[in-house]
């Protein structure tokens, strides 16, 4: 009797070769923090900006840079301040005398992969300046838009211990990161390993072994396939139960936006894909939501008081849906 094989109704093979090299390649300098390199690359994968966040020394800002290095694009890195301006990061309009006008000159937003260090330390009104860029991927000077070019990613870090001298980021701008990543400490043995690591080189050596192994052509390619990913009507309706559920929560002071449903489904047919599946499982929608709904929902005054953190919730809320089989 002739067994059931099953054929992949979609060619993942180059996507997961693909993931398989940007972990490699990351792994030369980065011990641990797999969750972290893969979300990253999940993001790109989707599109989405993402925003990281953990306190000092657990390689945030490196692996931010290595993933821009391993990817054959500009990149570009913003150090953010409190008396950081919005045209140093969108650029300004410059007098031309030659000419007798102005001429728009770019600021450093301008790039594929832009990275934002400790985005919470620049004030509102610079804040405010990313929100055309990160959601339309143009910014408007003076009337006149300027296109981004594509991939355009958005890779943002910040502090969640320091306070002093830092500004909460607006419920709209956190909208706009498809993930928000909480970077844990290493566990014992992995930091055990990254002494031995970097015991016998130096991080600058580690990071010139890096090689380019990702082009803007295949991100493009490898985008095109995600979209083809096959998810069941019951599972999509899971996510709409999921972010709907947010809304009408009593421990809630504001749920998720539509855009969340989006994110999850997006990111869950990356992650499907560069596990080299065609196809979504519950498991794929239960591994995203936390890190798409964290930064999007806000807890009443009382549970905050109680101690109950917005991980805690959206735990609850997982375990209090019927997962379809």
């Amino acid at each position: 009797m002739e067994e059931n094989v099953f054929h992949q109704r979609i060619d993942l093979s180059g996507l997961s070769r693909a993931a398989f090299d940007v972990r490699s390649e990351i792994a030369k300098v980065i011990i641990g923090q797999h969750k972290m390199v893969d979300l990253l690359l999940i993001g790109l994968l989707c599109d989405g900006h993402v925003l990281i966040e953990g306190v000092p020394g657990v390689a945030k800002t490196l692996t931010a840079k290595l993933m821009a290095k391993i990817i054959d694009v500009d990149f570009a890195r913003l150090q953010f301040t409190p008396d950081l301006m919005p045209s140093d990061v969108i650029g300004t309009s410059v007098f031309n005398p030659k000419e007798g006008d102005f001429r728009f000159k770019q600021g450093p937003i301008f790039s594929n992969i832009v990275l934002i260090d400790e985005i919470n330390r620049a004030p509102a009104k610079t804040q405010a300046a990313l929100f055309e860029v990160m959601e339309e991927r143009q910014v408007t000077v003076d009337g006149v838009t300027h296109p981004m070019q594509l991939p355009f990613i958005v890779l943002a870090t910040q502090n969640p211990i320091e306070q002093e001298g830092t500004y909460r980021l607006h419920e709209a701008q956190l909208d706009r990161f498809l993930f928000k990543i909480d970077v844990k400490y290493p566990s014992l043995q992995e930091e055990i390993n990254i002494l031995h690591t970097q015991q016998s080189k130096s991080q600058g050596e580690l990071l010139d072994n890096v090689q380019k192994v990702i082009s803007a052509i295949d991100i493009k390619h490898y985008r095109n396939i995600i979209q083809s990913i096959i998810v069941e009507p019951k599972l999509i309706e899971f996510i709409a139960a999921i972010v709907n559920e947010t809304r009408n929560n009593p421990s809630l002071y504001l749920g998720a936006s539509p855009r969340a449903s989006l994110a999850i489904l997006r990111s869950a047919k990356a992650n499907a894909a560069i596990k080299g599946r065609d196809f979504v499982t519950p498991d794929d929608i239960v591994e995203m939501a936390p890190h798409i709904l964290r930064h999007r929902i806000i807890l009443t005054p009382e549970k905050e008081m109680e101690g109950i953190t917005t991980d805690d919730l959206i735990d609850n809320i997982l375990k209090s849906i019927q997962v379809p089989r």
